[in-house]
């Protein structure tokens, strides 16, 4: 792409928003290249999970999640309006999220299937422990634990944006697992 001129990209004119929808929105050309050109930012992995209480465990896999504030330390993760995992933070007030490592593709696989069984039934077979600040699922091998207390939930378009204080956190030197384009993919670099 040329920054000085976009226009002389093809591919820039299909994202390019043309300012005519309602309410002064900005409606694309083509709203499947937008999508695909959002796909194209790399991310992390995590699997965020939550204690429903009497046997209500559950897990989310989650590629939207950023650190919204250092001071204090609150993040921010984006789900889908419907999302099971959000009624049930909303009641517990807490999560915990395990930010998956190189080697877990099967893990966030799991916790992305709709057809995945409910309750505790979804973290059958799978090593973890019992975060001791949420009560929520740790799943073991992944790269980092954080313990959240969630904060509020602001309604942005079709999806929740759920902010989150955390209130501890530990991690492990290895590869990160990486979401791009729509599919999975690993670093050759560990982390410190």
């Amino acid at each position: 792409m040329n920054i000085e001129n976009p226009a002389a990209s093809p591919a820039t004119l299909s994202v390019r928003p043309q300012h005519t929808g309602r309410w002064g929105q900005p409606r694309y050309e083509d709203p499947d290249a937008a999508r695909k050109a959002l796909r194209r930012l790399a991310s992390g992995v995590t699997v965020l999970t939550v204690d429903g209480g009497a046997g209500a465990r559950h897990g989310t896999t989650a590629s939207s999640m950023v650190a919204v504030s250092r001071e204090p330390l609150i993040l921010g993760v984006c789900l889908r309006r419907t999302s099971t995992f959000t009624r049930l933070a909303l009641a517990a007030g807490t999560f915990s999220v395990s930010v998956l490592a190189a080697g877990q593709g099967d893990v966030a696989g799991r916790f992305a299937d709709p057809e995945r069984p409910s309750g505790d039934a979804q973290f059958a077979g799978l090593a973890w422990t019992t975060d001791p600040l949420s009560g929520a699922p740790l799943l073991d091998g992944s790269l980092s634990h954080l313990s959240c207390r969630l904060l509020d939930r602001h309604q942005v378009g079709d999806h929740d944006l759920l902010l989150a204080e955390v209130t501890a956190g530990a991690h492990a030197r290895d590869t990160p697992m990486l979401s791009f384009a729509g599919r999975l993919h690993t670093t050759a670099c560990a982390g410190p």
